[in-house]
């Protein structure tokens, strides 16, 4: 009853966007003849085709270790810096990679602050011209207008439809050669429902995460409002915003890579709609290194280009190919024997430990490294700190490789401790536990 009741509305929402002329048109058959990048239609199966070719997008979101990307089976990027794109464009046309460039907007709720102000003009301006200067550069595969923006369907916003549509319109007059998407979050019916009828995009992308879940299923019961093609440009372990996965204090556990490799191949494996016939393909999340609540969260490498075991899982998700060499296989990290879920208070000024257990240890050679800082848990508008963080100097007193002794910092507050585990190879694995400093625990 709630379905239908739900369908009843949006029906009604239909005609009402007809009335005020925000869509309802007919989609014409479009003529592919000559465009460098298309979408083709053919009796229900969508297909992205480049230069002539079927290309199913097996990308990710990020810029560098682009080589070893092209190695790993991938051949696609998607980037948000319009700044230096020139020399990624270069640099992934080197590589033989396609880039879905990014035009970041602002949120759709600065009406008053930005699209009801002259601001809007200028900045349409300013994004025609990025257009025009890379349109015809040999590896733009799209445009990415927005990110995670919402789409709401109130009368008020109906300027920022002006200014997206005007973008959209802009980008098909000057570049009619490559498709034009926008990025939301999950599937939520508001945002699909209003992209599909009021705005002029080519097709939708979702940045999904452990909502993938339910994504084949979300796709099929409501195919009836939109049956469009459509893009994963970003997909990873579920983030650091799940409550269940927070101690006492709000401090986020988080799993080992060598745990998050496992949890990639099975969220792709059991979860990823490759057999959809409106699916464009994906993009894992993040190939390179980002700090976002910690530094190794969604990072499958680190700042110098060490390789996680996700990269190699990546590798045989694309290839169906198991590279000949892993990365170290780190079972878990426990300080004062305790884990990362079991509420840690420590003495300020106190001398503690920790111990990482490998599993197979002393079959290679490996090296350890172990950081201390402070959480980075801190969010001003609601938005992670992107920037590196400092770790504590001099924190580790004695090192013996997996076992340390460390110096708990003086200042009460939230800590993690950090230990990244490397082999000869290039590659390593990490793990990292939170703790409490507090005046007698």
């Amino acid at each position: 009853m709630i379905f239908y009741s739900f369908r009843l509305v949006v029906i009604h929402l239909i005609l009402l966007s007809c009335f005020f002329s925000f869509g309802c048109n007919k989609a014409q058959p479009a003529d592919n003849a000559g465009k460098t990048v298309y979408i083709k239609n053919e009796n229900g199966k969508y297909t992205l085709y480049r230069q002539g070719q079927p290309f199913l997008v097996k990308g990710a979101a990020g810029h560098t270790n682009l080589k070893r990307l092209k190695e790993a089976g991938g051949n696609t990027i998607r980037v948000w810096d319009t700044v230096h794109l020139a020399n990624i464009l270069d640099s992934a046309q080197a590589n033989n990679l396609a880039v879905i460039v990014g035009l970041p907007m602002p949120p759709s709720l600065r009406m008053d602050e930005f699209y009801n102000t002259p601001q809007a003009a200028a900045f349409t301006k300013k994004i025609t011209s990025v257009i025009n200067k890379y349109k015809n550069h040999p590896a733009l595969l799209c445009w990415c207008l927005g990110n995670e923006l919402t789409f709401p369907f109130r009368p008020r916003f109906n300027q920022f439809y002006t200014v997206f549509n005007n973008l959209v319109d802009s980008i098909h007059y000057n570049d009619p050669q490559h498709p034009v998407t926008t990025t939301v979050m999950t599937f939520q019916k508001e945002n699909i429902f209003n992209i599909r009828y009021r705005t002029k995009i080519d097709f939708i992308s979702f940045n999904i995460f452990g909502s993938i879940q339910t994504l084949k299923q979300d796709l099929q019961d409501f195919k009836w409002l939109w049956n469009g093609p459509f893009l994963i440009t970003e997909w990873s372990v579920e983030g650091p915003w799940v409550a269940a996965s927070q101690n006492v204090w709000g401090a986020y556990v988080e799993n080992t890579s060598t745990k998050k490799a496992e949890q990639y191949l099975a969220t792709y494996s059991n979860y990823m709609p490759v057999d959809n016939p409106r699916f464009l393909g994906s993009m894992v999340f993040y190939w390179g290194q980002k700090q976002e609540l910690t530094p190794t969260w969604f990072s499958l490498f680190d700042e110098h280009g060490g390789q996680t075991e996700i990269v190699n899982a990546m590798q045989y998700l694309w290839t169906g190919k198991k590279p000949p060499v892993k990365a170290p296989d780190i079972k878990y990290m426990l300080v004062e024997n305790k884990g990362g879920r079991d509420n840690i208070l420590l003495s300020p000024k106190t001398t503690s430990f920790a111990i990482a257990y490998m599993n197979e240890p002393g079959t290679a050679k490996l090296t350890y490294k172990w950081q201390l800082f402070a959480e980075d848990w801190f969010k001003p508008n609601g938005i992670f700190n992107d920037k590196p963080l400092k770790d504590i100097k001099n924190a580790v007193t004695e090192n013996n490789g997996p076992i340390i002794k460390f110096k708990v910092p003086e200042t009460e507050g939230p800590y993690r401790l950090y230990v990244y585990v490397y082999n000869d190879n290039g590659y390593f694995a990490t793990a990292n536990v939170p703790f409490y400093v507090l005046y007698n625990p």
